[in-house]
């Protein structure tokens, strides 16, 4: 039997009462699937409903075999060892405790048929390019805090396919990986034999899958073939929506337009009517039998036109569903403008604490790329930048987001960032921003990884001073495509520099990445 994730009348909602899926039924697999949806249409909730981290009200998940599931999150705390991760460190001691001769029959019972658990970790971990050794310890005696967080990525891969799933969950797996770690992580998903579910905003991920599964409004539709295939069906459905919406628009124009010519025409025939009446022309039996059929047939005029109205807005209702949300962020930003030639930042031969020893020196509103592999330092960079400062006004957006108050709400958060502005301009602002009324309430705890981004871009772009310099580290993690063009959109408002960590190459060039410097462990190189 082919290995699938079977979802029957599957209801959830959250303790306060908002629900995510009412009666969801589908058949998840066989073989590699995306998943895809808008930032808080409850793709991670249907993981973690999945691996049982979370219990629906109601309906039935079946899985057809072992499950591993790679979470956004991994929770991982700092001071573990990679063999705790990869759950082998209680076989590992035993194993060496039976090699030096000290091993009891436990140690024989708690290692069962593993003996090679070591040489298979090693190997995995080697195939996603986490060294064998690294700064003179073996990997597997390795700290957490000393992998970077792409490698933290690989490793919590690593832990889940050494448990030898049939079914492999993965939430955004290719976060904080440079682009050869994203090579390796494709070769070995591509090798996974049994059925994957991932969550991505991976085009290029999204590419290798066999079909799409799309999270929408509580209902899952499935597409085949990879992402551009389904990008392509999804635009054709909107090109679609927007001729009937036009021609549902048009109809409502005429229907409405002969509705009034039947009202005008109504009342001149009742005028003509009355006017006989009063002037007596005609017996009395025959005017009040010509009354009485008028009124008839002005009530079946009226009525039809009425319904042929009410039919049109029906389809222009229809027609506006099956268009989807396009807002865009609308920013403009004249306080951060910079002049060519205007001096930004002069680093001059710093040693970072990894060791690389670095220039950089920025002036105008230069928007740079700064790449490099994983653990290098880029972030170390970044922080280093802020720690000087620069010469001008400067925000930094960090990978976490962890730039709020959690319990404060979006307004209050960004209110305190912009201290001399009055509520309304902060709440217009914000509307830009597409947190319009009540949505900018919300307790910055309670937001989806996409409204938490525009949320942070709100509070830095916003900021009293305007930013002239804005550093970001790695800004498109966890973001949905439609979050990803709405980050475009507000960077392309932003007329300060830029210095961007990311390996995802389409973003930096769509937000104008024309200088990229690559960090090493011997410094900066700049590259052609």
């Amino acid at each position: 039997m082919p290995t699938t994730i079977s979802l029957s009348d599957l209801t959830f909602a959250w303790a306060d009462g908002t629900p995510v899926f009412d009666g969801l039924d589908a058949v998840l697999g066989p073989g590699h699937l995306g998943l895809v949806g808008s930032n808080g249409a409850g793709k991670s909730t249907l993981l973690r409903l999945i691996d049982g981290e979370l219990r629906p009200a109601r309906g039935s998940i079946t899985i057809g075999g072992r499950l591993g599931y790679l979470r956004q999150d991994l929770g991982l705390a700092a001071g573990q060892r990679v063999d705790e991760v990869l759950g082998i460190a209680e076989i590992r001691r035993a194993l060496h405790r039976i090699e030096s001769g000290a091993g009891a029959e436990a140690d024989f019972g708690i290692v069962g048929s593993r003996w090679d658990v070591e040489e298979s970790a090693v190997a995995l971990l080697g195939r996603l390019g986490l060294r064998y050794v690294a700064d003179g310890v073996a990997q597997l005696d390795r700290r957490l805090d000393t992998l970077s967080g792409g490698e933290t990525v690989l490793l919590g891969l690593v832990a889940e396919l050494l448990r030898e799933p049939d079914v492999l969950l993965l939430d955004e797996p290719t976060n904080n990986l440079d682009q050869a770690a994203r090579g390796r992580l494709y070769a070995v998903i591509d090798e996974f034999p049994g059925a994957a579910l991932i969550v991505s905003h991976d085009r290029d991920l999204l590419n290798r899958m066999g079909a799409i599964a799309e999270l929408r409004q509580g209902e899952i539709r499935l597409f085949g073939g990879d992402f551009d295939s389904y990008s392509a069906t999804i635009e054709a459905e909107q090109q679609a929506a927007r001729a009937a919406i036009r021609d549902a628009r048009s109809d409502v124009r005429k229907q409405s337009r002969e509705l009034v010519e039947a009202r005008t025409k109504i009342d001149r025939r009742r005028r003509y009517g009355q006017k006989m009446y009063e002037q007596k022309r005609e017996p009395k039996i025959v005017m009040g039998n010509r009354k009485r059929q008028a009124e008839v047939s002005a009530g079946k005029l009226r009525g039809n036109h009425i319904a042929k109205v009410e039919q049109a807005q029906d389809s222009l209702a229809q027609a506006q569903e099956r268009l989807r949300d396009d807002r865009e962020i609308r920013v403009e930003l004249p306080g951060t403008r910079l002049y060519p030639g205007q001096e930004v930042m002069d680093l001059r031969e710093v040693r970072l604490a990894n060791g690389p020893v670095v220039t950089l020196r920025v002036s105008g509103p230069e928007r740079i790329a700064l790449t490099g592999r994983n653990g290098v330092g880029k972030t170390t960079l970044l922080r280093r930048i802020a720690a000087e400062p620069p010469k001008v006004p400067w925000r930094m957006l960090p990978q976490r987001l962890d730039v709020f108050d959690e319990r404060r709400t979006v307004f209050e958060n960004v209110s305190a960032a912009t201290p001399h502005a009055q509520a309304e301009q902060v709440r217009a602002q914000l509307a830009r921003f597409l947190f319009r009324g009540t949505d900018a309430d919300v307790p910055a705890g309670a937001l989806s990884g996409g409204e938490r981004l525009r949320a942070a871009l709100a509070m830095l772009l916003l900021a009293d001073p305007a930013p002239r310099l804005l550093l970001l580290d790695e800004p498109t993690n966890n973001l949905d495509l439609p979050s990803l063009a709405h980050l475009t959109e507000a960077l392309s408002g932003f007329a300060g520099a830029l210095i961007v960590v990311s390996h995802d190459q389409r973003f930096l060039d769509d937000i104008g990445c024309t200088r990229r410097v690559e960090l090493t462990a011997e410094g900066l190189l700049e590259q052609e």
